[in-house]
């Protein structure tokens, strides 16, 4: 059996469809079934079960898949080796970012990162924490970054930073007199958050766990932006909580809103996720190094608190 033919049965067992997966290895459903079919009568068994829709693995298919990974990894490895010894940073690189971290951290780092390293090519994409998992754990991702710890076995996690919460007082708010606040000042009946699937939405809830003090609710609204919940606190309708990072592009008026949480401050851990099979290691450790670089310098925090996002869940 071939490199090739072990994709096609990756490709199989993901989408459950061999037109589809044909139509995602770029190939004629006939060709890919044939190839399938080959692997299946090499090894005088049945990989897939085709009589149920969808298509399922039978008991040795689902091990025949999880060796095809392993190999697949392994040949892939060997380019990688390759690069690694000629020192070379190139090649395509696909990187998976949450979107509470998107849109702040990624103009910090890509510019200068794209400069230094012209040859790499990045396939960026913008995904919640479950379907970086997914793809992470699937081969559909070099890299990711999220908030952590995740704690998924086939994951590596290198902290790249810790970025502190920040609260959105409104002027209209008890709160704003204060120059600090504390977690037990936080009510969550008012607290705008993020809609369900934010892993920034779950830290939040696990930060505010005790704080539900109030039955007044007359309204209810997750947002899945920033901005949305800023305009509505400064409407009077609640208080937010956002990242640090995000807080550095807010108007001159709306930076006299924030306050910061007393020490130990709660903050988020953002870390840099990747396989533990380490492919395209030389690419991971030059994002490492631009992002560490750049983030370095924005946060000067040190006494932090983590609020893990798994919490809730």
């Amino acid at each position: 059996m071939t490199i090739t033919q072990l994709q096609y049965v990756l490709a199989v067992a993901e989408h459950k469809n061999f037109t589809l997966a044909a139509e995602k290895c770029f190939v004629t459903q006939p060709t890919l079934s044939m190839q399938i079919q080959k692997v299946e009568d090499e090894l005088d068994i049945q990989i897939f079960d085709r009589s149920k829709k969808p298509i399922q693995l039978t008991e040795i298919g689902q091990k025949i898949v999880n060796q095809a990974k392993n190999i697949v990894n392994e040949a892939d490895r060997i380019q990688d080796i390759v690069h690694q010894q000629k020192g070379f940073i190139g090649g395509e690189f696909r990187l998976g970012i949450i979107p509470t971290i998107m849109p702040t951290l990624l103009p910090m780092f890509l510019k200068n990162f794209i400069k230094k390293h012209p040859k790499v090519k990045l396939i960026i994409e913008e995904l919640n924490t479950e379907d970086i998992i997914f793809k992470l754990n699937n081969g559909h991702l070099d890299a990711a970054i999220a908030a952590t710890p995740l704690n998924e076995e086939k994951i590596k996690e290198v902290v790249l930073y810790f970025e502190p919460f920040v609260a959105y007082i409104p002027e209209n708010h008890e709160s704003f007199s204060k120059k600090e606040i504390e977690i037990s000042d936080l009510n969550l009946d008012e607290i705008l958050l993020l809609q369900d699937g934010h892993c920034f939405r779950d830290s939040v809830l696990n930060l505010c766990k005790n704080n539900n003090n109030s039955e007044n609710n007359h309204f209810q609204i997750e947002s899945g932006s920033f901005e949305t919940l800023i305009k509505l606190a400064d409407e009077g309708l609640g208080t937010t909580l956002l990242p640090y990072l995000h807080t550095l592009d807010l108007k001159e008026k709306d930076q006299l809103k924030l306050r910061q949480f007393k020490e130990p401050k709660p903050a988020r851990e953002v870390s840099l996720i990747y396989p533990k099979n380490e492919l395209k290691i030389h690419i991971i450790d030059a994002l490492r190094t631009s992002i560490s670089g750049v983030v370095k310098g924005a946060i000067a925090f040190q006494n932090v608190e983590i609020i893990s996002p798994k919490a809730t869940k």
